[in-house]
């Protein structure tokens, strides 16, 4: 085993213990598909798979929603874990500033660290956030938050701030096209554009099924 393989899975096995108990949508099982779309994607990409991977494997390793919007969490926890392994600063630099620079975050921000690396986890991760798996994870979350499923008189607002929509509260039907409805126009690369585009029209036809069932329509 290479000490880079070693370094992986000692990455997975401090991800799982850490992630333990967390809300469904981003728990270990999150983690672990975004890693494998992120090692798919890759193939196609000139990429450092080694950052690839560890990138994604702790790109929610203290996801700011779960830490009263505390962005600065989860890169610190990721350098101390890594800092620990001997991993080498440059790595650890690149690997932080993916985790920086991964979400979505509503309004219209700027996303300030751009690299290969960073284009082929964050598709990774908007596939997660799409599709029949996306449906779940977003009613997951929205339970988890107690949020109405949905309520006519409050309309998607697509012009939000960024901290209007860390505060968001609105039902989850809207987050479909707050965020989710988006994501298929915002793909890095040409294996997570292809994805998105199947997974966006399975969104469309479910919020379809759910207009035509919410208004009684047979």
């Amino acid at each position: 085993m290479t000490n880079q393989e070693n370094i992986i899975n000692k990455t997975i096995v401090f991800v799982k213990e850490k992630l333990e108990g967390a809300e469904g949508g981003h728990d270990w099982f999150h983690i672990e598909r975004v890693y494998k779309n992120a090692l798919l994607i890759s193939k196609t990409e000139k990429v450092n798979g080694f950052v690839v991977a560890l990138g994604a494997l702790l790109h929610d390793i203290a996801d700011s929603k779960f830490h009263n919007g505390d962005e600065t969490v989860g890169p610190k926890v990721a350098r101390d874990f890594l800092s620990r392994l001997n991993v080498d600063n440059e790595t650890i630099q690149h690997v932080v500033n993916i985790i920086e620079n991964i979400s979505f975050k509503g309004g219209n921000i700027e996303q300030k660290f751009t690299s290969p690396e960073l284009n082929v986890v964050q598709d990774a991760d908007r596939l997660d956030a799409i599709g029949a798996i996306g449906i779940a994870r977003c009613f997951n979350y929205g339970g988890f938050k107690n949020r109405a499923l949905y309520d006519p008189e409050i309309k998607p607002d697509l012009n939000m701030s960024k901290e209007a929509y860390k505060k968001s509260t609105a039902p989850t039907i809207n987050h479909f096209y707050e965020k989710l409805l988006l994501l298929k126009d915002r793909m890095n690369t040409e294996t997570g554009k292809l994805v998105a585009g199947e997974r966006h029209e399975f969104m469309l036809q479910f919020l379809n099924q759910f207009d035509k069932e919410w208004e009684g329509v047979l």
